[in-house]
């Protein structure tokens, strides 16, 4: 029978491993940071009150609300409601990857697959009428959903949905 070291000396152990591993030289491990360090944009708190009021605000008069959107800064936070909105088309995006938070309601996603009849609608944009092979998700209220760039991707809401967009602009280097 093999006897395994018990989880306290494992522990005791880790530590010791991890300082072995580091290069004993003269060089830094880290790059020493600059004296100050000057903010693109100043930090922002989006309250749990000032969200209950854009999302209490879009369920009246479904739409966007783009609630951070830095010209220095390479991504964007839309909260968004929708009622009964089907896209027509598959979008995929060269340079943007997607994040989906759905904060309330359901939503359906085709995402992935291979597009069939793209084209370019604009720098860095594309749309097909379908992506064959694509994933059909079922998404609610506390999922997540990430879209890489150069994902297909197509959502339809049968009833409502509020959720959070969060996107890359750009060209962003993958």
């Amino acid at each position: 029978m093999v006897k395994r070291p018990s989880r306290r000396v494992f522990l005791q152990t880790v530590p010791l491993a991890a300082a072995a591993a580091l290069p004993l030289t003269d060089k830094a491990l880290f790059a020493e940071a600059p004296a100050q360090i000057a903010a693109p944009v100043p930090f922002q708190l989006f309250s749990a009150e000032k969200i209950a009021e854009s999302t209490a605000k879009l369920h009246t008069t479904p739409g966007n609300d783009n609630l951070f959107q830095p010209a220095s800064l390479p991504f964007t936070i839309v909260l968004t409601t929708e009622d009964k909105k089907a896209a027509k088309e598959f979008e995929w995006h060269e340079g943007r990857d997607h994040i989906v938070q759905i904060l309330d309601g359901e939503t359906l996603y085709d995402v992935g697959g291979t597009p069939q009849n793209g084209r370019n609608t604009k720098p860095s944009e594309w749309l097909a009428p379908t992506s064959e092979g694509a994933t059909k998700l079922h998404l609610k209220k506390g999922d997540m959903l990430v879209i890489p760039r150069g994902t297909p991707h197509k959502r339809t809401t049968e009833t409502s949905v509020t959720f959070y967009l969060i996107s890359t602009t750009g060209n962003t280097p993958a």
